[in-house]
C-alpha cells in the first residue's frame, strides 16, 4: 500500500517548488491510482540519464506535475535510495511530432535536496536552463518549413494545404495575428489562417501588415515554388528544415 505520508510530503514539496520557480507555475498530484495519467506522463519524461535510470528499477507510482503558462512541464518524483530529497525531470511537449526532436540533446533530469527553497535555485540555474533551450530547438525544428521570425518583422508561410502559418517573436505580433483571424497552436507556438475563405485570408493578410508596421514591425511572405498568392510582399529567407527526434524514456 503507498504511503499517504509520502504523497502528502511530495505534493506540498512541489507545490512550494512551483512558487518558487520564476514565470507562473502550478503544480497539482498525479496519486497511484491515476494509472493511466502516469503511464502517459511516464512516456514523455525527457530523460536518458538519472530518471531513467531510477525508471528502470522504479516504475512511477506517484508523481507532481509543475506546469508553466507557455505549455512547458517538469515533473517531480521520488527517490529510491538512501538519500533524501527528490528527483525532477523535463516533460516532452505532447503536441510535437517526433521528428522535431532529432538532434537535440535530453534536458535531462537531477536530484533535489529535501529544501524546495535551495532546489527552486539549483532548478533554475540547471535543469529549467537547459530545459528552455531544448524546448526552443524542438519548437523551432516542429515549424517545418515555416521561417521563424525576428522582433522587428514577420515572416507569413503558405502551407500546402492553403493555410498561412507565422512564428512570430513576440506577444504585440500575436495578438494583431489573433485579431485577424490566426489561431495559436499552445504547444509549437505557431499561428495559422486557415484558408477555407480564400477572399477573407487575403483580406486580412492586407489588413494585419499596417498594424505590424505600426509596431515598427515588417512583414514578409514566403512562396512555397507552386504556390501563387493573392497579395505581395517582400522576398524572405529560405525556410529551415526539420529534424526528427530522439526518443525520451520511450520503449522500455
Amino acid at each position: 500500500m503507498h504511503d499517504h505520508d509520502t504523497s502528502e510530503r511530495l505534493a506540498s514539496y512541489a507545490d512550494v517548488l512551483a512558487g518558487e520557480l520564476p514565470d507562473t507555475w502550478t503544480s497539482s498530484h498525479l496519486p497511484p491510482d491515476a494509472k493511466d495519467d502516469l503511464a502517459e506522463l511516464a512516456d514523455r519524461i525527457w530523460d536518458l540519464d538519472l530518471v531513467a535510470a531510477s525508471f528502470a528499477e522504479h516504475p512511477l507510482q506517484q508523481a507532481a506535475v509543475l506546469n508553466r503558462a507557455d505549455g512547458a512541464q517538469l515533473v517531480v518524483l521520488d527517490r529510491h535510495d538512501e538519500r533524501e530529497g527528490f528527483l525532477i525531470a523535463a516533460v516532452a511537449p505532447r503536441a510535437l511530432p517526433d521528428e522535431a526532436y532529432r538532434a537535440v540533446p535530453e534536458p535531462n533530469g537531477i536530484a533535489l535536496a529535501n529544501d524546495p527553497f535551495l532546489s527552486a535555485e539549483q532548478v533554475v540555474g540547471d535543469l529549467l536552463a537547459r530545459y528552455d533551450s531544448a524546448l526552443a530547438q524542438v519548437r523551432h525544428n516542429a515549424l517545418g518549413g515555416i521561417q521563424p521570425s525576428q522582433p522587428d518583422r514577420v515572416v507569413l508561410t503558405w502551407q500546402q494545404d492553403g493555410s498561412v502559418a507565422a512564428a512570430p517573436a513576440d506577444d504585440r505580433a500575436g495578438t494583431i495575428l489573433m485579431a485577424h483571424g490566426f489561431v495559436q497552436d499552445p504547444q509549437s507556438g505557431i499561428y495559422r489562417l486557415n484558408g477555407d475563405d480564400t477572399q477573407a485570408q487575403a483580406r486580412a493578410l492586407r489588413e494585419l501588415g499596417p498594424q505590424l508596421e505600426a509596431l515598427g514591425i515588417g512583414t514578409a511572405l514566403q512562396h512555397p515554388a507552386c504556390r501563387t498568392t493573392p497579395t505581395a510582399a517582400p522576398a524572405s529567407m529560405p525556410p529551415v528544415p526539420a529534424g526528427s527526434r530522439t526518443p525520451a524514456i520511450r520503449g522500455r
